[in-house]
């Protein structure tokens, strides 16, 4: 065995020798990714006291466990953002100037979490009130996937606004392994967002949605083309979609001057690249239904499924 792993650590030294651009080796220090889901799954227990947490948790303990995980995230979240930064610095950056950098973006970020925790208050409500199945609020937050995808949505557009590297999609890519929704973190997003469902819905970077949005699974917001390559970083790309707006399952929905107007709808499996007015109603072309016997006269089978 041990002849074995001599030879197939030549093999592999000698990859890294031959092949580039996939190691990372002498360059500076990229974030942890696993300490960013540790990060970011304490967060969420301060957005969401009680709820992703193992052990009952009582009121009488909450100021000081809440000033006990808070001053946890903050020395980690803080040294995270500064290798992001210095990852992302030129060499001739000073390293205690990125460090201060660092705790002011960590510190601004933890005190906008009250203003996070507003948002996603009405994200809970337009889910309980639109969706007949759910049996509670509680249901919601524990069991409902774009809770938690939302959740990291809005926490990661906080640190992506004030330009962290690496970190915001981290984050959001976490989510998207959980719950099968990718929500990119630079996606403007209103208030009273639901996804009822949810898996495989993909919300592009530039994208703006307004407030009391409704989206169901399969759903794409995405750019028309990206032949285009790095020429189109920081141009808008994705479609803008208005308040109260809906869109049924498996619709796309392209173009950065694509802009679906308030109040309208969006049918099923629709593929739109234009905008449409407020108030529409976009249905994709009628597909004929054909309704067969799955047995012929004599009682055999025509037609396997």
């Amino acid at each position: 065995m041990n002849e074995t792993v001599r030879r197939l650590t030549e093999q592999l030294l000698d990859s890294y020798a031959r092949i580039g651009g996939i190691n990372h080796v002498d360059g500076k220090n990229l974030p942890s990714k696993r300490a960013i889901a540790a990060i970011t799954r304490d967060l969420l227990r301060l957005l969401f006291p009680g709820f992703f947490d193992e052990t009952l948790l009582h009121a009488a303990e909450l100021p000081a466990k809440t000033a006990e995980l808070l001053a946890s995230v903050a020395g980690r979240l803080e040294a995270e953002i500064r290798k992001s930064l210095e990852a992302g610095a030129p060499a001739q950056a000073e390293r205690p100037a990125l460090a201060e950098q660092a705790r002011t973006i960590t510190r601004e970020f933890l005190g906008e979490l009250p203003v996070v925790r507003t948002l996603l208050a009405t994200d809970v409500e337009a889910a309980w009130q639109g969706d007949p199945a759910a049996a509670s609020p509680d249901e919601v937050i524990v069991a409902y996937p774009c809770v938690e995808a939302i959740a990291v949505q809005r926490l990661a557009h906080r640190l992506y606004l004030r330009g962290v590297p690496l970190i915001p999609r981290i984050m959001t890519e976490w989510a998207h392994g959980r719950t099968g929704m990718d929500f990119h973190p630079g996606a403007r997003i209103g208030s009273h967002f639901f996804v009822d469902h949810g898996t495989g819905t993909v919300i592009g970077e530039t994208t703006e949605i307004g407030s009391h949005v409704r989206l169901y699974q399969g759903v794409g917001l995405v750019a028309r083309s990206l032949s285009g390559g790095q020429a189109l970083r920081g141009k808008k790309r994705h479609p803008t979609i208005e308040d109260h707006v809906t869109i049924y399952a498996g619709a796309t929905i392209m173009g950065g001057d694509t802009v679906v107007g308030a109040g309208s709808t969006i049918g099923a499996n629709v593929f739109l690249t234009h905008s449409v007015p407020p108030n529409s109603l976009v249905l994709s072309g009628e597909a004929e239904v054909k309704i067969l016997s799955k047995t012929n006269r004599s009682g055999t089978p025509d037609y396997q499924i």
